[in-house]
């Protein structure tokens, strides 16, 4: 499989498997966490994505339990993880409303403790999960950078940014930020043409892309037009609409990574048939027209 590079330092594989919703499964055992994760790398899907809220802060310590029975896999991965967002939790009954936390103290905390999660000893790439409206730039940049110089951190990016939040980050840090994570799919368009893509563009960042199948609506009645067209375009090509909806993305000259997540073993071993889809530019406005309800001007 592909891999593109986000910096000099740190390449991840096209496709992204995503772990959103590892804790949820009813098998979390060691045991069945390693066969996922060998499924992903039997395709040359390298890269993980991890979240410390994933699975009411349970999702690090599931992928942690695999790692420490397997730990030959660390080397073949690259693991992405995030911090900032706070839930109000059982897990945190002091915290009285969810919020932002972009300050030094807990960015540094929190990738100690997404560390000592996955039994790790560094993290390939960590992002800001959320744009903090309370963020004083000069000490998350300084906490990010630290991280970086200290080695604990490979790379570092952000999530959900807008350009304005990424331009005031990324001027108070010597690191150069190396990624956007955003919403892209189907149902959600808006990044082609609200300047999110145009901006990463313009500076060579390789955006990764969360929920790009819309975190399963894209598969519901509601949708059922666009999902009627992926299911066209993929019995043509021997592919399920699943591939075809992910290779939508990945034809895009922005260079998206679709971060991919299912605790379907079967659909993991699938993730990669999107690369064989053969997306012209004509097929791409075809499934973009449909997504958005009309044609372009």
């Amino acid at each position: 499989m592909q891999t593109i590079a986000l910096n000099d330092t740190l390449s991840l594989s096209r496709l992204v498997y995503g772990m959103w919703r590892l804790a949820d499964d009813l098998d979390t055992s060691p045991g069945h966490v390693q066969r996922k994760i060998e499924a992903c790398l039997d395709q040359g899907i390298t890269s993980f994505d991890q979240a410390d809220i994933y699975g009411d802060y349970g999702s690090e310590i599931v992928l942690g339990g695999a790692l420490k029975a397997a730990p030959h896999l660390r080397a073949q991965m690259q693991i992405v993880t995030k911090c900032d967002i706070m839930l109000t939790s059982e897990k945190f009954p002091e915290r009285r409303v969810k919020h932002y936390d972009t300050s030094a103290a807990h960015i540094i905390a929190a990738t100690e403790n997404s560390l000592r999660a996955m039994s790790i000893d560094h993290i390939d790439l960590l992002l800001i999960h959320r744009p903090d409206p309370f963020m004083d730039a000069a000490e998350t940049g300084w906490a990010l950078d630290g991280l970086v110089q200290s080695g604990k951190v490979g790379s570092v990016g952000v999530s959900n940014f807008k350009r304005h939040d990424w331009t005031l980050l990324q001027a108070a840090m010597s690191t150069q930020l190396a990624t956007n994570q955003i919403e892209i799919s189907l149902v959600t368009t808006d990044a082609f043409v609200n300047g999110d893509l145009a901006f990463l563009q313009e500076f060579g960042v390789k955006p990764m892309a969360w929920s790009p199948l819309a975190g399963g609506a894209l598969f519901s009645e509601t949708h059922s037009h666009i999902f009627g067209a992926l299911e066209r375009i993929g019995s043509a090509q021997g592919v399920d609409a699943t591939a075809v909806a992910i290779a939508w993305l990945l034809a895009h000259p922005a260079g998206i990574l679709p971060v991919i997540g299912t605790n379907d073993l079967a659909r993991i071993k699938k993730m990669s048939d999107a690369t064989r889809v053969d997306m012209d530019r004509e097929t791409w406005f075809e499934l973009y027209e449909i997504a958005n309800g009309h044609e372009v001007p």
